[in-house]
């Protein structure tokens, strides 16, 4: 189905919303659209939402399985209106929510589907889940100039880390259970991103709920849902893999012709797997064995 903006779906496609978990997905451009969509619809998404410009052509095999809404998720404030309006619509679904060339990765994720994973994180009293934004780059820029490679694909080993969230409204005091999470491109090539994009935490997988909106950080109304774990022990988190900041630098005049290579010694070529993710400490099994 085709809809013309948000609110002709919530008008005629909002049934859809009843089979879920959710996932939307914002195409800021066509660059790895149907592989996205297809990795999606594989991790058991059944009901999708893509949120692309009007002159976007669906591949056949995927046009029966999308619901399009058109939309410009390059404005500012489209993604964070988009995805607060629809979870206003269907409170109590699961939802998640990512951009073009983003690929969910979460423990155990070739063999066991998004509902199963969802159904155990709601068991542990849990309503949203912490997905850190990895980097994905391609290898060789000379070949692949938009710096986008399913088949020379590499991802940073190292380099993250994890600083105090504080409360403004509380003399700048830390979050219980909040932290403000870096890495990646966005941290070895930082000059060229401002300090308020350098973040790589996202809340990508969350319970909608009535008066839940999101803000333009990536961060949730309800401050409980910005939490990386609840106060017993660990909970899991995924990862969203993601090729976004190396197309915006390849992308970026300002950055485009200074860097000649994404790779370092600590770079290693990205495995498209669960394992690899869950030995770089880089996503947490909690209490799910």
């Amino acid at each position: 189905m085709r809809y013309s903006n948000i609110a002709d779906f919530l008008s005629r496609g909002r049934g859809t919303l009843a089979r879920g978990p959710v996932a939307m997905i914002f195409a800021e451009d066509a660059v790895e659209l149907d592989t996205t969509i297809r990795h999606h619809r594989q991790l058991g998404f059944p009901t999708v939402l893509v949120f692309a410009d009007p002159g976007w052509s669906a591949p056949d095999d995927l046009e029966d399985r999308i619901h399009r809404i058109e939309a410009d998720p390059r404005r500012e404030g489209c993604v964070a209106d988009a995805v607060s309006r629809i979870a206003q619509a269907a409170p109590g679904q699961w939802m998640y929510y990512c951009y073009n060339a983003e690929y969910l990765f979460y423990p155990f994720c070739e063999t066991r589907s998004v509902p199963e994973l969802l159904a155990f994180h709601a068991e542990e009293r849990r309503d949203a889940m912490l997905t850190y934004v990895i980097d994905l780059y391609a290898g060789d820029l000379g070949q692949f100039p938009d710096g986008v490679s399913l088949d020379d694909t590499h991802i940073d080993t190292v380099g993250y880390y994890a600083q105090v969230r504080e409360d403004q409204q509380r003399n700048w005091a830390p979050k219980e259970r909040q932290l403000d999470f870096y890495g990646g491109l966005r941290w070895r090539f930082e000059e060229f991103v401002p300090w308020e994009r350098r973040r790589i935490d996202r809340i990508g997988l969350f319970r909608a709920k009535k008066g839940l909106t999101l803000r333009d950080d990536h961060t949730f109304s309800d401050e409980e849902y910005n939490t990386y774990a609840c106060q017993w022990h660990n909970n899991l988190t995924a990862a969203v893999a993601s090729f976004r900041t190396a197309k915006a630098l390849k992308a970026n005049p300002g950055s485009r012709w200074e860097i000649g290579d994404f790779r370092w010694h600590k770079s290693a070529p990205f495995e498209w797997h669960s394992r690899q993710l869950l030995d770089l400490g880089l996503i947490e099994a909690g209490q799910w064995f």
